[in-house]
């Protein structure tokens, strides 16, 4: 039986958040997962800033686990920026009944949930305040017909805040991969990503660069365009795995822009063990 607290003149209403509640042991956030779903691993993708790729990163190790046999899902968190549904060519609307919204599959057989399926149009903006997208992310989750999936990999919006804390209290994550590029900025980037998974409880799997370099088409040299890299020694310092080093790759550019992503297949991740 659960210890009565010790105010006088407390309800059940009025107890929640006081102290003597709190020495009870740590609230519990999470949600259930829709009742016809299973999902065997959640694993999120994060960045302490925008423009790094996060979802390029997402769909590869996607696509990855799908060619290895495991059934796959991706839930597209980055509410006012989703850029999935584009990739895979996916376009809604998406199936909705009285058990919940069914996500759209992918040309190799990828389940993918995104804001992007439920508006009139993809280019219809999100003009939201931030704990209404917030819950969006969490009805991804609570709402949606998954069924069976090993794997769900969930894309979060840049930076720490609304939705990646929603994401990480309200999600049972496994662990999360941080995605950067070889920037002046990015010992800071990693930093901010890392402290939050950190003080959330959540598992870092490993970092993956992406931008690390460009072939040129016609010596193959490396080129290092955003700079030299120091993901290994930020890697060492945090003491987590580099997963991997993504060189631009202009023809996965015009596959996204063409929405055949499903066709990629990304060997500079395809060694990660998640």
């Amino acid at each position: 039986m659960a210890k009565e607290c010790s105010n006088t003149g407390c309800s059940k209403e009025s107890c929640e958040g006081c102290p003597s509640r709190e020495k009870q042991g740590k609230p519990d956030f999470h949600v259930d997962l829709n009742p016809d779903s299973s999902i065997a691993h959640v694993i999120g993708i994060v960045s302490g800033k925008g423009g790094v790729g996060k979802s390029m990163v997402t769909a590869s190790l996607a696509n990855q686990k799908a060619k290895e046999g495991f059934r796959v899902g991706i839930l597209d968190a980055d509410i006012t920026g989703p850029s999935i549904p584009k990739m895979y060519g996916l376009k809604g609307p998406a199936n909705v009944d009285d058990r919940g919204v069914y996500p759209m599959e992918t040309e190799n057989g990828i389940k993918v949930m995104s804001i992007n399926l439920l508006l009139p149009g993809e280019e219809e903006p999100v003009i939201w305040r931030g704990p209404i997208i917030a819950n969006t992310a969490k009805q991804f989750w609570t709402d949606v017909v998954w069924g069976e999936l090993d794997y769900l990999f969930v894309d979060m919006p840049p930076g720490t805040g609304d939705v990646p804390l929603t994401i990480f209290q309200s999600l049972p994550v496994d662990g999360v991969v941080i995605v950067s590029s070889p920037q002046d900025l990015v010992r800071m980037i990693v930093m901010k990503a890392y402290k939050m998974a950190q003080m959330m409880n959540i598992p870092v799997l490993g970092i993956v660069e992406n931008y690390s370099y460009l072939v040129c088409p016609d010596c193959g040299k490396k080129l290092s365009v955003f700079g030299e890299s120091h993901i290994d020694e930020i890697a060492a310092e945090l003491g987590v795995p580099v997963l991997g080093k993504m060189p631009i790759h202009p023809e996965y550019a015009a596959l996204v822009d063409q929405g055949k992503f499903a066709q990629v297949e990304n060997e500079d991740i395809a060694k990660i063990d998640l």
